[in-house]
Formats: C-alpha cells, structure tokens, sequence
C-alpha cells in the first residue's frame, strides 16, 4: 500500500516515533482554502524543526489535496497513527514534533472535537462528516502528492488506460462506459457513454478531446478541486477518451483565477509525457495523443468591482 495505517488500539496510546515506527509521514492540505490559511507556511515550518532535531531522515512532509473539510483548516495529517490535526497555524509546527513526533504525545487542543459529544476524535475515519462518504471522483484528493506521477501510478493509476490500449478496442471501451451508467455532472445528466459512441461514428479529419473546466456554478469548485489535488486522472481520462473516439488531442479549457490547478495540471501534463503516457505511440501502440491548456480570461477583482459599480449607476439613472 501507498501509506498504511496502523493499529487503532495501538496508536491511541502512542504516536510518533514513539510508536516504534522507523518512517512518518505528514500530510499537509495543499488545496486553494488552506494554502490561504498558509498551509505552504506551515510545511516550511514543519521541514525546518524536523531539521534542527536532527530527524528529516525519519519524517516526509507531503502536500496533498484538498482534504474536503474546508471549515477546519488548515489541516496536517500524520501515517501512520492517522491523527487528524484541524485548524493548524504556522507557529503549531514545532510543537507538533516536538510533542507528537519525538514525544509520542497527541496536541488535545488540535484535535476536531465533535459538536455532538463534545469529545475529540483524532481519526477522520471517526467522524461523522467523512463517515458519510464514500468518495469516487475524489478518492485520491488529500491522500496522495498530486506533483509526484508515482503516487498516482501506485494506486492503479493509468492501468486503465493501459488496459484500453493493450486488451481493449475503442468500441469495447465506450461499451464499458456505458454500462458503467456514468453521466455527465451537468444538469442535464446525459450518458458519457453515448457521448463517445456518438463521437466515435463521428467522421472527420481532426477529433478533439475537450475538457470544460470553467466552473458556471457559483461555490462549486468540483473541477478545480480534482485539478489541484488528483490531476494525473484527468489526464488519463482524456486519453481513454481519444483512444474511445479516435482523437490524437486534447484541450483543456480552464480560468485563468485558478493558478494552483493550471500549475498541477501543467506539472501532470509534463510527467505523463516524460513517462510516454502522452505523446507518440503510448504503451508502444499506434495510438497517439497529448495534452494542451487554453486559458480563459482573468477577471480580477477590482474589474469585476467596476463593472458592478457602473451597471448599479445605470440602473439607478433609469429610476423613476
């Protein structure tokens, strides 16, 4: 496995080295909300008293996705006791090695405390708002370094485009597909699976595989979120989509306020080619495809400000 935990019995009277184990890691939200909340900060600090304690040999620091609970961030994460540390600020750091790593002593006071018992819960597994959950597309965000190709490939990651260019024809694909009863996320809800098949019969020149990741939902951030913390799966979607219709390209369409999942995606872009996930004669096929980003026009605040201000002027001119 990628990262396992340990004994729940176990870790709930130690932690840390102290557990006995020979290598931890730390898991730090690297997703939009907590990186403004200096998550980024808080990895520096961590890495920094990891040094002076003479340990950086013993602990990695890895920055993840977003973990999904936004409202308790920043949050860091420790494999393999699994402690679930909410609401952390930059100064925390040297307590949390001093006290957690080395001490072998869990932090009460950044433990969640659950609103209905009043108790704190030190595992997310024990809570009731992941308990709830059963992630799919969001299965790696906040498990797994979304700059690191590895990762990704350690849990089965680009098997299925593997396995639809080595044992599949594209009309066996898009067959899985649309058994799979997979629709698009838009209100309309249509079968992706009739989607392909439609673009596959499609005759033309040049094909293109088009990713929308233009959020017109206010709040939404589902793209965005996959983006920064999964993107190797957008990726390798694409590419089974090409291989499915018959396309050797693909487009991805995203604004340009989203600089952390444009500086992911591009990072994933450049490791699949490195790997020969994209590019020439994938998997030693003849099938062929890669990846561009087209960038929508970036409306900073302070414009969006003025265009209100002007139609609010406007419109009260046309008051009676």
């Amino acid at each position: 496995m990628l990262r396992e935990e340990s004994n729940e019995t176990v870790a709930a009277q130690c932690c840390g080295l102290a557990l006995g184990t020979e290598h931890l890691q730390i898991l730090i939200c690297g997703g939009t909300g907590c990186k403004a909340s200096d998550s980024h900060i808080i990895a520096e600090r961590l890495q920094q008293a990891l040094e002076r304690n003479n340990i950086a040999d013993k602990v990695d620091i890895i920055t993840t996705g977003c973990f999904g609970f936004c409202e308790k961030g920043p949050i860091v994460k420790i494999i393999p006791d699994n402690t679930f540390y909410t609401q952390v600020v930059p100064d925390d750091a040297d307590e949390i090695v001093r006290e957690h790593i080395i001490g072998g002593r869990k932090i009460e006071r950044l433990l969640y405390i659950d609103p209905k018992t009043e108790k704190t819960v030190s595992d997310s597994k024990h809570m009731d708002f992941y308990r709830k959950q059963m992630r799919i597309a969001l299965r790696n965000c906040g498990f797994i370094d979304p700059e690191n190709i590895e990762e990704y490939i350690a849990l089965d990651g680009y098997m299925a485009l593997a396995d639809s260019l080595l044992h599949k024809k594209p009309e066996e694909v898009i067959d899985v597909i649309k058994r799979s009863g997979l629709r698009g996320r838009g209100g309309g809800g249509f079968p992706t699976g009739l989607k392909w098949e439609f673009a596959n019969k499609q005759k033309a020149d040049m094909k293109y595989v088009v990713c929308n990741a233009d959020e017109g939902d206010p709040g939404a951030f589902m793209d965005r979120s996959i983006m920064e913390g999964d993107p190797h799966s957008i990726v390798e979607a694409m590419a089974v989509c090409g291989y499915s219709i018959g396309s050797p390209k693909g487009l991805v369409y995203i604004r340009a306020e989203y600089p952390l999942a444009i500086q992911r995606l591009k990072i994933a872009i450049a490791q699949a080619r490195e790997y020969g996930l994209l590019g020439k004669n994938i998997f030693g096929t003849d099938f062929s495809f890669d990846i561009e980003i087209r960038y929508g026009r970036e409306h900073s605040y302070a414009v969006r400000k003025l265009r209100l201000s002007t139609l609010w002027k406007e419109s009260a001119v046309n008051l009676p």
